[in-house]
């Protein structure tokens, strides 16, 4: 079966929708996704606004940046640790 990708705007639509009153079958039918599907994304983006979204992605991306030069730096902290015990 073809996996459906969905942005995350379109996700907490889907989750007003629901959270709106409308049944779970009926939002997962139109949208042609599972029932396990949208709990799963009620439980990962519930009480979530697109903002919120903007503001984690925006997050996550300084978040991964950031462990990125964590990771340049400790190696160049190592070659010079080990360049400087082989010149003594």
């Amino acid at each position: 079966m073809k996996k459906k990708l969905f942005t995350e705007a379109q996700i907490v639509a889907v989750l007003k929708q629901y959270e709106g009153g409308r049944e779970a079958m009926d939002v997962c039918r139109e949208y042609g996704i599972s029932k396990a599907t949208l709990f799963n994304w009620r439980k990962k983006y519930s009480g979530m606004e697109t903002t919120h979204l903007k503001e984690l992605k925006a997050l996550q991306e300084e978040n991964r940046r950031l462990k990125q030069m964590y990771a340049e730096l400790s190696l160049d902290y190592k070659l010079a640790k080990e360049i400087i015990g082989k010149k003594l």
